[in-house]
């Protein structure tokens, strides 16, 4: 159905959105009926409605703020966690898990041309982010004798490398049917005086809408069909720039399937009260996370008898959904969050105007505003050491760098594991394929000793 041009116009005039009206009525018939065709998908009301609140207030202290119930991996006892792995490679070798990938942010602020997923953090294999993830699912798909289908949330501005990139290294082993790429959705942007604002093309300039958008996503695209279809009960959740994640975890898997809540997190302690990640908490009796902005200072620095914070629980966006939730909350009105960024923007005479400063509000939603919606949630305490080596800075601290620094590391205690000296692994640059070991089994010290005195690594 053609746009009606005259409706849009008073919609632009109703909302001051006077530049907008004057790039419209210069444009072509086919430009003018496709920018007419974006405004009036526009919830105008829910975008200023957003933006108004932008300014309120951290967290009320008058809000009760508890901590969370969880549990550690490291209190249980060895046959606990045998017991809690064995569960989760049940549910692997039933087909009941899949894993989705949060994929869609671009690599520019680490100096990479392409998606973040691409990037090679310089370890001895040069493997990307993507390949590294891929190699652990296919470990755990080989040996639980069942693939893991695997959900890759793109966003529009790397949609098509995302895929060609995946095309290209032939799904790194993977089935292209056992790889389902789906973009997540936009909101317009909007400069700090409230206007619309322009791309190149005579369009509305838009912006990826967060990770919380990504139970709507899979249900627009056809991905929950799919999962449904193939059976499966659980969606193991992670962030792409995270690269020591350890996708579709039996262990972790196994935790939630025994607590059976509608939703499971890994958590890690803080390493000091102004890190910058969120807290896991509750808040008003439900499920929660600060975000490490909006915690008031009084909750921040509050600390146990023996020193430790007493709000230290991590959140490093690494989840397990049932899918029966996601479905049943797909459709869920989830609040926005609005943040001040730096867009590149064009003028109503087609300039291009790069900003020194942000210039512009993004409206996004957090997938952790789902966790209220929970009774109860599943919080699994785990290793920094093992499972989070973010990359978020080109150098120093959550770097490319410092993330293979971290994996080298953990490889090569993988090593000492297994029986080779710290002499011997002296000056050796450690990398252990996924593809051979999940976390640290299977490695045997003869073979390694080999390897090593060849100057070599897997």
């Amino acid at each position: 159905m053609e746009p009606n041009l005259k409706q849009v116009e008073e919609t632009l005039l109703a909302y001051k959105q006077e530049h907008v009206l004057t790039v419209l009525r210069q444009l072509p018939q086919a430009a003018k009926e496709k920018l007419a065709a974006q405004i009036e998908q526009i919830d105008f009301e829910s975008l200023f409605k957003s933006i108004a609140e932008q300014n309120r207030q951290p967290v009320s202290l008058n809000e009760r703020i508890s901590p969370i119930p969880f549990e550690d991996w490291a209190d249980y006892g060895e046959q606990e966690q045998a017991a809690f792995t064995e569960r989760g490679w049940e549910l692997l070798r039933r087909g009941r898990i899949g894993a989705v990938v949060v994929a869609g942010g671009q690599g520019s602020r680490l100096g990479h041309e392409g998606p973040k997923g691409t990037l090679d953090i310089g370890l001895p294999s040069r493997k990307s982010l993507f390949q590294l993830q891929a190699e652990r699912l296919l470990y755990l798909s080989r040996k639980a004798g069942k693939t893991i289908p695997w959900y890759i949330m793109t966003s529009p501005d790397n949609h098509e490398a995302t895929v060609a990139f995946f095309r290209s290294a032939d799904y790194f082993g993977y089935s292209a049917g056992d790889c389902f790429f789906f973009p997540q959705n936009t909101m317009p942007a909007l400069d700090f005086n409230g206007k619309l604002l322009l791309s190149g093309e005579g369009t509305i300039r838009l912006a990826p809408s967060g990770n919380g958008e990504c139970f709507a996503a899979l249900k627009r695209s056809g991905a929950i069909d799919d999962m449904k279809q193939r059976g499966l009960e659980w969606l193991f959740y992670y962030n792409v720039d995270n690269a020591l994640i350890k996708v579709a975890d039996p262990a972790f898997i196994g935790v939630a399937a025994s607590h059976g809540n509608p939703i499971a997190t890994k958590v890690i302690e803080k390493t000091d009260a102004e890190e910058k990640i969120g807290v896991i908490c509750l808040k008003n009796g439900r499920p929660a996370v600060l975000e490490y902005t909006e915690i008031p200072d009084k909750v921040k620095t509050e600390r146990t008898i023996d020193g430790r914070l007493f709000y230290g629980l991590g959140h490093i966006s690494i989840h397990l959904f049932k899918l029966d939730f996601i479905e049943a909350h797909a459709d869920a009105e989830m609040p926005y969050h609005v943040a001040a960024k730096k867009m590149n923007v064009w003028d109503a005479e087609g300039g291009l105007i790069k900003p020194a400063e942000p210039n512009a509000y993004k409206l996004e939603r957090f997938i952790f505003d789902f966790f209220p919606l929970a009774n109860r949630l599943t919080v699994l305490k785990t290793s920094r050491q093992e499972e989070f080596a973010p990359v978020k800075n080109k150098t120093g601290v959550d770097s490319p760098e410092s993330a293979r620094k971290l994996i080298m590391e953990l490889h090569a205690s993988w090593l000492q594991a297994a029986g080779i000296s710290t002499e011997q692994l002296r000056n050796a640059e450690i990398e252990i394929s996924p593809l051979l070991s999940y976390g640290g089994e299977g490695l045997r010290k003869e073979e390694w000793l080999e390897i090593l005195k060849a100057g070599a690594s897997e």
